[in-house]
């Protein structure tokens, strides 16, 4: 799974939460809207999350050592991890307060009119980013739908830019709700309202992804279709009968690391051991090409009994 991709979407993120941060602290200068303030928070933690997540692309590329001889390629789980714990944070818990904060003392909104005018910029904003990333994780996704590919997926980037832009959109919805009802009503409680949404919004986001990231960092292993690959073509039928145990794990989103023991047929010379476990080993890279780590272990099989 190359990080190409996954690299467009970030940059994409990234330039269009800069630009929009700079117009909502615009806007809430303006206006003194709480529901705007809370949102250009949310786009100065969504613009440093972007930053991290090329940080931990950056770092993953390093080679291999003897400290780290899996190489660094989980470094993008941990900077996702970040991520979602900046977001957690910066976003939703400081959105809260201010929600809480304006509810309680609500302040009358000046010159409403330029905070719509932000939000609907910041939403074609948003909807040029959350379309990038959907274009860009769509040959990832295949036929699952949306929500399993950022409970399955392996690659920490798209699922995180997904939700964020997903989270960004809605926030803004809600934003743009707050605003129009204090300018409808009359009543500035529905601006700290929008805000009090918007950070349990970040917050229930950020609660999915640190789940997610946290699961990647520990280490999952391969995916149902790619275990069911590997076990298919680590058997040739004749020197490899069966495979006997099979253990796989993500070392990064590009590398899987793949160990089993083997069954190999009795009598079988170790030279002839050696060229099947070759072959073997071909035969899984051709059909799992992230699978650079091959450690095979032959044996005999000896059925359990009872």
């Amino acid at each position: 799974m190359s990080s190409g991709g996954s690299k467009t979407a970030v940059y994409a993120a990234l330039a269009a939460d800069a630009g929009i941060a700079v117009a909502k602290f615009a806007g809430a200068a303006i206006t003194g809207s709480s529901s705007m303030l809370a949102e250009a928070i949310h786009s100065v933690a969504d613009t440093a999350n972007q930053g991290l997540l090329l940080i931990g692309q950056k770092r993953a590329e390093q080679r291999p050592d003897r400290l780290h001889p899996f190489g660094y390629g989980r470094n993008r789980y941990f900077y996702a991890f970040v991520v979602a714990l900046v977001l957690f944070s910066l976003g939703s818990l400081a959105a809260i307060d201010e929600g809480i904060h304006k509810i309680r003392e609500p302040e009358h909104l000046s010159d409403p009119f330029v905070a719509i005018v932000i939000l609907l910029v910041a939403m074609v904003l948003e909807g040029f980013s959350l379309a990038t990333a959907t274009r860009e994780s769509r040959p990832f996704k295949q036929q699952s739908s949306w929500w399993a590919f950022i409970r399955n997926s392996r690659n920490p980037e798209l699922p995180v830019v997904l939700l964020e832009d997903s989270g960004a959109l809605i926030g803004l919805l809600l934003a743009f709700a707050g605003v129009g009802l204090t300018m409808v009503t009359g009543n500035p409680i529905w601006d700290g309202i929008g805000t009090l949404g918007i950070g349990i919004l970040l917050g229930v986001i950020a609660t999915v992804l640190i789940v997610e990231m946290k699961s990647l960092l520990i280490g999952e292993g391969a995916t149902p279709s790619q275990d069911a690959a590997i076990r298919a073509n680590l058997v040739d039928g004749t020197r490899i009968e069966r495979v006997i145990h099979l253990e796989t794990q993500y070392l990064g989103p590009e590398e899987l690391l793949v160990a089993a023991k083997i069954a190999v047929a009795p009598g079988l010379a170790i030279a002839d051991i050696a060229t099947a476990i070759d072959d073997a080993e071909a035969r899984v890279r051709a059909a799992v090409p992230i699978a650079e780590r091959i450690y095979l272990e032959p044996d005999l099989y000896r059925e359990r009994l009872g």
